[in-house]
C-alpha cells in the first residue's frame, strides 16, 4: 500500500512484466515437449494454459486494486527467422483466449499499453496480437525478416513498435547505418514508434560505431 502511494504521485513509469503462456509453457516442458503435446495432448496442454491464464489474471486484478500501471508487457518469444514457431492456426486456438481475455482486464483497469516481445520473424503474430488488443511489440529483427515499414504499410496505427534498426549495421557503421536510419525515417516521422536496435547490442558493434549510431538515431527523432 506504502509502494502504491508513492507510485501513484505520476512521477514514474509503471510497468508490470509477465511470461506469456507460450513462454510459460516452454519453462515447464521444454520447447520440443511443448510442441509434439500440443498434437500428441492437447487437453493436458489446455489445462496448464487455463491454469496459467487465471493466475496471470488474479495477479493483475490484485495489483490494480492499488496502482494501474502505464504498462503490461508479455514476453513470449515464440518465432524463428521467417516463420513463427507453432502455426498461427494453432497459436489462435492455444493462445488467442488467454492474450484477448488478459487485454479485456486491463482495457476494464484502464491501462493503456498492452504490449508484447517476441524475437525472430512476427509478421504471421501481428494480426493476431492486435485482435487481442495488443498495441506495441517489439523487437522487430531485421534479420529474421521484419520490416517495420511494411508492418506500418499493412497494420498503419493498430500497432506501435519498438527497436527495427538493424543490429548488422550498427556493427558495420558508416554508410551502412546512415542508410538504414533512412530506410526507417518514414515510420519515426509518422510517430508510434521507438526506434532502437532490434535486441541486444552485439559484440561486434565497435563504441566508435554505437556513438555514431546513436547521433544519427537522435538526429532522425529529433532530440538533438
Amino acid at each position: 500500500v506504502e509502494l502504491a502511494g508513492e507510485l501513484k504521485t505520476g512521477k514514474h513509469f509503471i510497468q508490470l512484466h509477465f511470461s506469456g503462456p507460450f513462454w510459460q509453457l516452454r519453462e515447464w516442458l521444454g520447447f520440443e515437449n511443448l510442441c509434439t503435446m500440443l498434437y500428441d495432448n492437447p487437453d493436458s496442454v489446455r489445462e496448464m494454459i487455463s491454469f496459467w491464464c487465471e493466475h496471470v489474471d488474479r495477479l493483475m486484478k490484485r495489483a490494480f486494486q492499488y496502482i494501474v500501471p502505464d504498462c503490461v508487457y508479455i514476453s513470449e518469444d515464440m518465432a524463428y527467422k521467417r516463420f513463427s514457431m507453432i502455426s498461427p492456426a494453432m497459436a489462435r486456438e492455444f493462445l488467442l483466449p488467454v492474450w484477448k481475455k488478459w487485454g479485456e482486464t486491463l482495457k476494464n483497469a484502464g491501462v493503456q499499453i498492452y504490449a508484447i516481445d517476441s524475437d525472430g520473424f512476427i509478421g504471421e503474430l501481428i494480426p493476431l496480437w492486435i485482435e487481442a488488443g495488443m498495441n506495441v511489440c517489439d523487437p522487430l529483427e531485421v534479420a529474421a525478416g521484419n520490416d517495420i515499414v511494411e508492418f506500418r504499410r499493412l497494420y498503419g496505427r493498430k500497432m506501435a513498435f519498438r527497436g527495427g534498426v538493424d543490429k548488422r549495421c550498427i556493427a558495420k557503421g558508416g554508410a551502412a547505418i546512415k542508410n538504414e536510419i533512412e530506410r526507417i525515417l518514414p515510420v519515426i516521422r509518422d510517430g508510434g514508434y521507438i526506434p532502437s536496435c532490434d535486441h541486444g547490442v552485439p559484440s561486434d558493434v565497435t563504441w566508435p560505431n554505437f556513438v555514431n549510431y546513436t547521433k544519427l538515431l537522435a538526429e532522425a527523432t529529433g532530440w538533438i
